[in-house]
């Protein structure tokens, strides 16, 4: 016989003696290249049915064949307790309560006796109510604020920064007229024009596959809505804006061309937002709004990364307040984790001081009763100041300064002049702050500035610029009275071309008082280099014209 085709194995019966039994290779026996489980596991043809135990022919025991259970001694059953040993099965018994565990409780009134008498004793009560009220009072200054941590941050920077530019901080040539190194951080070259495509872009890969399916609405026209529509329809997220309709039909373009549903409805911004919440009801899409929330921070917060990455040894950092604190609170929150003694500044607009009044109430202040420009202010006012972002300000947040509407347009200017770039009021507060000398401490000192934004009405602009120009001095307008004879107009335009002065504009009329029946008022609009030439302009028509009027600005 062929001991590849036949073999044998033995086993053992239920009453211990020993039986032979054997398998060929066509009925039963398992090839040797069959696993362990496919031999132990796998289930034959002619095989006999089980009983009820597991036993197959009594031969069987889980799942084992001819496998016995080990006899117990009988010594050992009282590890069992209750339980019997019979034919090789253990069978238990159901233990039943009965009444005399009622006694067993009410007899230990010991215990009890002595916590009453350690609770009632002096000296041991002392101790536990003094901890408690020490630690609680002093852990919520003391401890830094735990609504967003440096992880998140870095866990940000590392999830946008395939969908975003890193901007550049570049020196600035206004360095050398202000005694610092200047440094700006150009955020507003991001595809929106605003430094909110962080905050934005983050939360929106943040959400669910099922949200971002169902989509998004927005209802505000400002800097965080038109970068909701630009990233939503980059990551193919159904977006809509509802929009006021007497809104520009510029900026309806640019949300319609970013890839977003614009929809006009109402007419006023509230009843946009009422209209949008209705809609994101009823459709199970998902309104959003600037906020203080963790995720939109810690998206913001990495410009304070970037900026500490390009700019070596640097002494403070100045950002704008604006709105709900966001930017602020997270720039902060990334440089403080990484040096603190870099020095984080705020600015805001003497116009809307909302977090100097808040530090100054030690709470977030809703409403200053006041109405500023939101055309020229834009995001600067809208949102409302988060109890978040607040904490954090105050925790982290080292200096805030305001500055007057007159100082942010002059800076707007400066921009124009030295960096070739146009920004708006918030995208130019920053450095309307040292402008302005309201942080003399910086002198001589490595500064960055964030620049927010550059999103605002060409019409809006150019008033901004003529205003700008006047209030920098190289547009000026004053009034002289005139003699009612041939010649004493080109007198005047004569001293205008010697003191190389641009006129833009005169107006020639005549007033009907008696007094000066022979007198004529000429009133004129002139452009000049600097304040150098308009200082010396006025003291050569002072000398020539004693009638002369310099217009307010």
């Amino acid at each position: 016989m062929n001991f590849a085709a036949q073999f044998f194995y033995y086993t053992f019966q239920s009453d211990g003696t020993p039986w032979k039994a054997s398998f060929s290779d066509s009925e039963e026996c398992d090839p040797f290249w069959q696993s362990v489980e496919e031999r132990i596991g796998g289930q034959r043809k002619n095989s006999a049915p089980l009983d009820g135990r597991g036993h197959q022919d009594g031969s069987v025991m889980n799942g084992c064949l001819a496998r016995r259970t080990t006899p117990i001694h009988p010594e050992r059953l009282k590890d069992f307790g209750e339980e019997e040993y019979l034919n090789g099965d253990v069978r238990t018994r159901e233990n039943k309560v009965v009444d005399q565990l009622a006694p067993q409780l009410k007899s230990t009134p010991k215990p009890a006796k002595k916590r009453d008498s350690e609770i009632k004793a002096p000296p041991k009560p002392k101790t536990p109510p003094k901890t408690p009220p020490k630690t609680p009072p002093k852990a919520p200054p003391e401890a830094p604020p735990v609504h967003l941590r440096f992880e998140d941050i870095s866990a940000a920077a590392f999830k946008i920064q395939s969908g975003l530019q890193k901007t550049p901080c570049t020196y600035s040539r206004l360095s050398k007229q202000y005694g610092m190194e200047i440094f700006l951080k150009k955020e507003h070259l991001h595809y929106t024009g605003s430094v909110k495509e962080r905050g934005v872009l983050y939360l929106l890969t943040s959400l669910r596959q099922e949200q971002q399916r169902k989509g998004v609405i927005v209802a505000t026209d400002s800097n965080f809505s038109m970068a909701v529509s630009h990233h939503a329809a980059d990551l193919r997220i159904p977006v809509f804006v509802i929009m006021p309709a007497g809104s520009s039909p510029a900026r309806l373009r640019i949300y319609r061309d970013y890839g977003a549903m614009v929809i006009s409805y109402g007419s006023t911004p509230q009843h946009s937002q009422n209209h949008a919440r209705h809609l994101a009801k009823e459709n199970d899409y998902l309104y959003l709004e600037e906020d203080d929330s963790a995720v939109y921070m810690a998206g913001l917060g990495t410009v304070g990364m970037e900026v500490y990455e390009q700019v070596p040894r640097l002494d403070a950092v100045i950002l704008p307040v604006g709105g709900n604190c966001s930017l602020l609170a997270g720039a902060a929150a990334a440089l403080k984790h990484i040096n603190p003694r870099i020095a984080v500044i705020g600015v805001e607009l003497e116009d809307y001081p909302v977090l100097l009044q808040s530090l100054k109430n030690d709470c977030p202040v809703k409403d200053l009763y006041s109405s500023p420009n939101r055309k020229l202010y834009g995001d600067l006012v809208d949102p409302p100041l988060g109890g978040h972002a607040f904490q954090l300000a105050k925790k982290l947040v080292d200096k805030v300064v305001s500055v007057r509407e007159e100082e942010a347009l002059v800076a707007m200017l400066r921009f124009q002049e030295y960096e070739r770039s146009t920004v708006d009021a918030e995208g130019a507060i920053g450095l309307a702050a040292i402008l302005a000398g309201k942080l003399p401490e910086l002198k001589g000192k490595r500064v960055s500035v964030v620049v927010s934004s550059a999103n605002m009405e060409l019409g809006v602009i150019r008033k901004c610029v003529e205003r700008a120009l006047v209030l920098d001095e190289q547009v000026v307008r004053f009034t002289v009275e005139l003699g009612d004879l041939p010649g004493d107009m080109a007198k005047l335009l004569d001293i205008l071309a010697r003191e190389d002065v641009r006129l833009l504009s005169v107006c020639h009329r005549r007033h009907s008082d008696r007094s000066n029946l022979f007198k004529a008022q000429v009133e004129c609009v002139v452009e000049m280099r600097d304040k150098t030439q308009s200082s010396q302009l006025r003291t050569t028509l002072s000398e020539r014209y004693p009638s002369l009027c310099w217009l307010d600005r």
